[in-house]
C-alpha cells in the first residue's frame, strides 16, 4: 500500500519484522497497518520514519496511489 516506504525499506535492507521490533509492534500488527488493514497513525508514522533513518518526509513515505 505505501510503495515509497517500502523502496525505501529496501534501499536499507530493513524487513517488516525487524521493523516491528524497532517500533514494538507484533509483525502483524505492523503489516495490518501496512496493508492498509488497520489503520495507522501520524505517532506510527513519525516511529516508522525515524526507526527506518529516512531523509525524506511522512507525506512521501507514506503516500498512496489509488
Amino acid at each position: 500500500m505505501f510503495n515509497n516506504l517500502d523502496a525505501e525499506m529496501a534501499r536499507r535492507k530493513i524487513t517488516r519484522s525487524s521493523l516491528a521490533k524497532k517500533i514494538h509492534k507484533s509483525p502483524t500488527t505492523l503489516s495490518l497497518k501496512l496493508n492498509g488493514k488497520a489503520p495507522i497513525t501520524l505517532l506510527e508514522c513519525i516511529e516508522i520514519k525515524n526507526a527506518i533513518g529516512a531523509d525524506c518526509t511522512i507525506d512521501y513515505l507514506f503516500s498512496v496511489d489509488r
